[in-house]
């Protein structure tokens, strides 16, 4: 589904990827791990549209997406969860929902559709009901948790084909990351292919089927669970556990 092929990428002068490469297959949930730093949310805003790719190439269903509008690249059936958020205060939770809705892209001849039933206002409701229950808040008026919810929910509303999470859990208590981590199971189990980042080493190991790991802008290590849990001497070194 997705393909990236050797990106570098930066910010002035200052460059952050040199050569990331890594894959993720149709309903698969492929995590990216790394400490601080070492390029994991430059590598996403590089896919999603955010950031000129300097060299290298991204794939998304065998189309060149590299340096295309984020609009157009949201429009091939990317969604992204962003860091921190970012909820807009004057919407409310309904508006956020509404505004962002876009029924699911036709089917390529050969390819299944990755769920039961499109990502409407009541499905989201039913995987969120405390968004039901905060329809007519404010962004602003919404718990971090809250919002967690809502940017998810906001994402899933445009019926990704990918969804990309940045930094899934981070700073919500441990109930509401219990919630989030569930959502993700679930979406799992109906097939929506899924990259995420998130600090938590041993849920991300539950639920990715596969992982890579980032040291200062490279792809230094990149294999499954059994793997990972096997070589922890390595993954000490890159993830401090």
């Amino acid at each position: 589904m997705l393909e990236v092929r050797g990106i570098e990428a930066g910010y002035g002068a200052s460059q952050v990827l040199f050569g990331v490469s890594l894959t993720i297959e149709p309903h698969q949930v492929v995590s990216l791990m790394g400490r601080n730093g070492m390029g994991k949310s430059t590598t996403i805003k590089c896919i999603t549209g955010a950031l000129p790719v300097r060299k290298g190439q991204i794939l998304f269903e065998g189309r060149d997406i590299t340096n295309l509008p984020a609009d157009v690249i949201a429009r091939r059936g990317i969604s992204i969860v962003p860091e921190g958020r970012q909820c807009f205060p004057n919407l409310t939770v309904r508006e956020h929902l509404v505004a962002f809705a876009r029924p699911p892209a036709k089917p390529q001849k050969g390819e299944l559709t990755a769920q039961a039933a499109p990502w409407d206002l009541a499905r989201i409701y039913d995987l969120f009901p405390r968004l039901k229950e905060r329809e007519h808040h404010m962004g602003n008026q919404l718990s971090g948790g809250e919002q967690q919810m809502l940017a998810i929910g906001r994402a899933l509303s445009t019926n990704p084909k990918l969804l990309i999470l940045d930094e899934a859990t981070e700073g919500l208590a441990p109930v509401i990351r219990e919630e989030i981590w569930t959502c993700l199971a679930q979406l799992k189990t109906e097939g929506q292919a899924i990259f995420v980042v998130d600090k938590y080493v041993n849920r991300l190991l539950e639920i990715a089927a596969l992982h890579c790991v980032l040291g200062r802008g490279q792809a230094v290590w990149q294999g499954n669970s059994v793997r990972m849990l096997a070589e922890k001497s390595t993954m000490s070194e890159h993830l401090g556990f």
